[in-house]
């Protein structure tokens, strides 16, 4: 999708983490350029621009205006970037030049719409499967998302890629068959054997104190009865 942003693209010289880390220290960040035939070339840009650009409605998506150092503007958009895995700041962009009277493929957001009955009536969960779908459009026809109406779906139902409306502004190159979302059964968590033995021993622990004591007092109990009878014989035998 075209929108009214300006990025300022600035030629870049030096190469390496020395240099991108000054860029970044400025608030820029290194960029590479490249295609429609042209070479590919080395700038730097807003990190914050793009981040900006990033976390818009229309994402990577955005069309934008790359302005040049040497005065010239050309339409563009993002196609890579790299994110520090800690702080998540930007460390570098891919940038590419877009002809607006072509046609260009892109992957675009899948948004799912309305309560499915397989969750409201048959207790299921609403799991999707695919988040994204590659269309081909021209670059001012790109949708911020496509919609996926799943208020019909019960138990055991799908929507695949074929089943999405149709659209005279873009054509759908993935596999029609691929699943994007369904609905299924709640997954109950199954008690392992092993794990219903432990259960079963732990819950018999409290009683193991009892059964030990009633053993020791039986035992003396016996042993107390038996004393005596074994005194007489005993004596009996001597005379």
């Amino acid at each position: 999708m075209i929108k009214d942003i300006t990025v300022e693209a600035e030629p870049r010289e030096d190469r390496g983490k020395n240099a991108a880390r000054r860029l970044r220290r400025l608030g820029r960040i290194p960029a590479v350029v490249y295609g429609e035939g042209k070479d590919a070339v080395p700038v730097s840009v807003s990190a914050k621009q793009i981040g900006q650009i990033l976390h818009s409605a229309t994402g990577h998506n955005t069309i934008f205006q790359l302005a040049t150092g040497d005065g010239t503007r050309q339409a563009a958009m993002l196609v890579d970037w790299q994110s520090d895995p800690v702080s998540s700041g930007l460390l570098h962009a891919d940038l590419k030049r877009v002809d607006l009277t072509r046609k260009i493929r892109v992957l675009v957001p899948i948004r799912t719409q309305g309560d499915a009955k397989g969750v409201k009536t048959q207790d299921g969960l609403l799991e999707v499967v695919t988040r994204e779908v590659e269309i081909e459009c021209l670059p001012s026809d790109i949708p911020e998302h496509i919609d996926a109406d799943v208020t019909e779906l019960l138990l055991g139902q799908a929507i695949r890629v074929k089943d999405l409306p149709a659209s005279d502004r873009y054509r759908l190159t993935t596999d029609p068959e691929r699943v994007l979302v369904h609905v299924v059964a709640l997954r109950h968590e199954e008690v392992k054997p092993a794990e219903a033995a432990v259960e079963g021993v732990a819950e018999a622990a409290p009683a193991e104190p009892e059964v030990i004591k009633k053993g020791k007092q039986i035992e003396e109990g016996e042993a107390a009865e038996a004393k005596p009878a074994k005194e007489p014989k005993e004596t009996k035998g001597k005379k």
